[in-house]
């Protein structure tokens, strides 16, 4: 396949930046970038790789002669344009929601399942932040010995919930000089919801609940995981919660194997030759993930390997990435690449 032309939508978020710096510093095969946002965000100049870009209005007809769209603006941008872009041409990645769960749809984590790729009709689906770096980490532990069941506790990053997320904990944390302060303040919300603030502080809920209990998010990590996997009757449960880091999701993961006999050492064996994972897993140097060190990098980051005391195939790991790289933006630019040496094989 030739070079082709890219949109990116929503390319003046947290994402939509992230997507183009990764493009370029990758070296994507680009004959043309088309950098798309809200009227608001039209005509404004974008910087990055030390080339200049004017962002657009998105628009229908803006998806002319595109090859590519990538989706990060938010579900309902998504829904109201993707099948716009599709019908001229374009094959659309999805950041948001909107077409996770769709069945026809493929999620795609390319270390994972590359082959739902060849399945796509126009959309393709990026998994939330935190699924990606969770099934990207347990792939090959269960293409080795079998998963039967997971428990996920997240400590997420306030750069999943955008920009204006980061610049609340930064006013926060100059504000408050006592935990008292903080303790008295409960933010307004223009939809009567509680606000409460994330600094200094660990938010149980990301996103509403519904009925069951669980938050949406909670129940995106558990349904998108049964799909990528391909395991509809995967037991898993997830508990998701904001603390006041910028960037950089940490996992608490739980697992249960199908294969008995199997140690910790064979776990670590698996992830050492894993593509894009790296092993910190040595706890008497205290070598071990966090994710102050995981920003900015590609890579998943994987440690505190342990046996669980009680269950025979039952084993304990933390995993941390950068949730705006490989959770989000290269998770969607490797979709792309794949899409191209699909095509020209």
């Amino acid at each position: 396949m030739s070079n082709v032309n890219v949109a990116i939508v929503g390319a003046t978020g947290a994402v939509g930046t992230k997507i183009l710096e990764k493009l370029l510093a990758r070296k994507f095969p680009i004959n043309s970038i088309k950098l798309l946002a809200s009227k608001r965000s039209a005509g404004k100049e974008i910087v990055a790789n030390d080339q200049r870009f004017i962002v657009e209005e998105t628009q229908p007809e803006a998806f002319e002669g595109v090859d590519i769209a990538f989706f990060s603006a938010g579900g309902h941008i998504s829904e109201m344009f993707a099948e716009e872009a599709v019908k001229r041409g374009a094959v659309v990645i999805d950041n948001t929601s909107a077409f996770r769960m769709v069945e026809a749809i493929p999620l795609v984590v390319p270390e994972v399942n590359l082959d739902a790729l060849r399945q796509h009709k126009g959309i393709i689906a990026n998994p939330n932040c935190s699924t990606i770096q969770m099934v990207a980490a347990l792939q090959p532990i269960r293409e080795k010995f079998g998963l039967k069941r997971l428990v996920v506790s997240t400590y997420q990053a306030v750069s999943g919930a955008g920009a204006e997320a980061i610049a609340e904990l930064e006013a926060q944390t100059k504000k408050f000089e006592t935990r008292a302060d903080i303790k008295a303040e409960l933010l307004p919300s223009a939809d009567g919801e509680k606000h409460y603030p994330i600094a200094f502080n660990a938010i149980p809920q990301i996103d509403a609940f519904d009925d069951s209990g669980y938050t949406l998010e909670e129940l995106k990590m558990m349904n998108e995981t049964k799909k990528i996997f391909g395991l509809p009757e995967l037991q898993i449960s997830a508990t998701c919660v904001r603390l006041p880091i910028v960037t950089g999701h940490s996992e608490s993961v739980y697992i249960e194997l199908d294969q008995e006999g199997v140690s910790v050492d064979d776990l670590r064996g698996v992830l050492s030759h894993a593509p894009g994972i790296v092993l910190q897993d040595d706890f008497m140097a205290q070598s071990y993930p966090m994710p102050l060190f995981a920003e900015g990098k590609d890579e998943i980051f994987v440690g505190r390997l342990r046996k669980d005391p009680d269950h025979p195939t039952g084993f304990h790991l933390w995993i941390v990435a950068d949730n705006l790289l490989k959770g989000a933006a290269l998770n969607s630019v490797q979709i792309a690449e794949s899409l191209i040496t699909i095509r020209t094989s």
